[in-house]
């Protein structure tokens, strides 16, 4: 039996490509990157307004977030290998254009099913462009510069999650839901004129591409990430005649198994080369990322449902209570991306994964009905400051033994298990908070907040019932920061990383 191809010696990945000065193509390619992840979490403030202006139950409109995230998260394995083989510029440039021609027709967009559709394009668009950004900066950036430039990278994905409700929020309040969408149409254009001009064209490989991993890698992530994030809708039950969502759990492992096992078979180039794992840090970096994505995710349902539900703020000024957090990201990733080169690569995970949870547990202590908002605030900003010593690093520590010709794919795995991480983050956080509401207020009364805490006004709330919401607003907060200590775990096993030139 012929084994998938290891990961080369690590001196491979110290050979970059390209020009001398490669920060002018990251901050091109940053453009499209932020606009992607933003638009992954600013369509959820706008919920209730899609509801009343197209007349859509909530059921309907929850699939323009998941329809989203569920089309950005399945390709990503096979968006990263065709970086690998056709070059990161070209699949990057054609998920620009995709993700902005998409991205007008969700503005145009005259019923919720075209609204859907569109959404669907853009996702695929959003998967094509990801993991071309991290490609391109183990490809381009030498070993000893990588940290910097991972670390602008991991500040673009930390700030982009927490923008997204802040602008989604403005948007709504000033112009309409439309320009939630319209806005990426002008930014796309700046972004593939920077791309164009900026990227450079890197060697590639033209060798034979594994279809047959392609098809299980997608019917499998297909069928579990369904499931998982479909799942609450359906009461885990059945979807339609036998169909139902366990089965569909069961069918998705069993075929990410036979991947698995496909990937050890073949002889020519596997769609995700297990040798990757073979690398300590890469697979520990990804146990973490997986954490974060969950946390990050989780974290802000509840938050925002209790700052507008319960404390009265408007979309605005409850996005508005997560603005330090962007901005402590955004002033600590130039120093953290000075120090990822020069400690040891557990200190800063560890230490923000930690930092996150901790933080996590004071804000749920904080969510009461009467609690000052100024508490709050400084507290939430905690986010900002852990999550800046976590993307960076975990991005940095995860590719920096990588062989330039597999970052494509090690780009691919690392944002594919980021993203699922996401996604089991919001169904779980969703399933929770409804069972916490149940369990707090009483059933009917809880599963109405669970569903439309979002548009309700804390005017008509009674005393008791803010404050047995809160109270299940802050016991699902618990849940992400345990899922923090496993990511805490894996980062405090990283080994140091080498720095050794071919």
């Amino acid at each position: 039996m012929t084994t998938a191809r290891p990961a080369p010696a690590p001196t491979s990945s110290t050979n970059a490509q390209g020009p001398d000065n490669p920060w002018p193509a990251l901050w091109a390619l940053v453009v499209g990157f932020f606009m992607i992840l933003v638009d992954a979490s600013i369509v959820s403030i706008a919920t209730p307004a899609l509801m009343a202006d197209f007349g859509a139950d909530i059921e309907s409109v929850v699939w323009v977030t998941s329809a989203y995230l569920l089309a950005y998260a399945v390709p990503l394995l096979i968006t990263g290998r065709l970086g690998d083989r056709f070059g990161p510029k070209r699949i990057y440039l054609v998920g620009l254009v995709v993700f902005t021609l998409a991205s007008l027709a969700c503005g145009l967009s005259g019923s919720i099913t075209a609204l859907v559709v569109a959404r669907v394009v853009q996702g695929l668009g959003a998967a094509m462009m990801t993991p071309q950004t991290m490609s391109v900066i183990t490809r381009t950036f030498p070993v000893d510069r990588r940290g910097s430039a991972m670390a602008l990278w991991g500040a673009t994905a930390g700030v982009a999650f927490l923008v997204g409700p802040l602008l989604g929020g403005v948007l709504l309040d000033s112009v309409g839901w439309e320009w939630i969408f319209f806005i990426n149409v002008p930014v796309g254009i700046a972004g593939l004129v920077a791309a164009w001009r900026l990227v450079p064209d890197l060697e590639t490989r033209g060798h034979s591409f594994d279809w047959v991993g392609v098809v299980l890698s997608a019917v499998g992530l297909f069928a579990v990430v369904f499931a998982v994030q479909e799942g609450e809708r359906y009461d885990w039950g059945t979807i339609t005649g036998p169909l139902s969502v366990p089965l569909l759990v069961v069918v998705g492992l069993v075929v990410l198994a036979a991947f698995v096992w496909w990937q050890s078979r073949v002889r020519s180039e596997p769609l995700v080369p297990l040798g990757l794992f073979r690398d300590r840090n890469f697979s520990l970096s990804n146990i973490a990322i997986t954490t974060m994505g969950l946390a990050i995710t989780a974290m802000m349902f509840p938050l925002l449902v209790w700052l507008q539900s319960v404390r009265g703020l408007s979309p605005t000024q409850a996005a508005l209570v997560l603005a330090p957090q962007a901005i402590a990201s955004i002033v600590l990733a130039r120093p953290v991306g000075q120090l990822v080169d020069r400690i040891h690569p557990r200190i800063l995970p560890t230490i923000g994964l930690s930092g996150f949870a901790v933080t996590l547990v004071v804000l749920a202590l904080l969510m009461r009905a009467n609690a000052p908002l100024w508490a709050v605030v400084i507290t939430s900003t905690f986010v900002g400051v852990t999550g800046a010593s976590i993307w960076g690093p975990l991005a940095t520590t995860a590719n920096r033994n990588l062989p330039v010709q597999l970052a494509g794919a090690g780009s691919g795995v690392y944002n594919t298990t980021r993203q699922v991480g996401s996604v089991v983050g919001s169904a779980a956080i969703a399933a929770l908070m409804s069972s916490r509401i149940a369990a707090n207020v009483g059933g009917g009364a809880g599963q109405g907040m669970s569903m439309e805490g979002a548009g309700a006004s804390a005017q008509q709330i009674p005393p008791a019932v803010a404050d047995a919401l809160s109270k299940a607003f802050g016991e699902a907060m618990l849940l992400p920061a345990a899922v923090l200590v496993v990511g805490a775990l894996a980062a405090a096993g990283l080994e140091r990383m080498r720095h050794t030139e071919g």
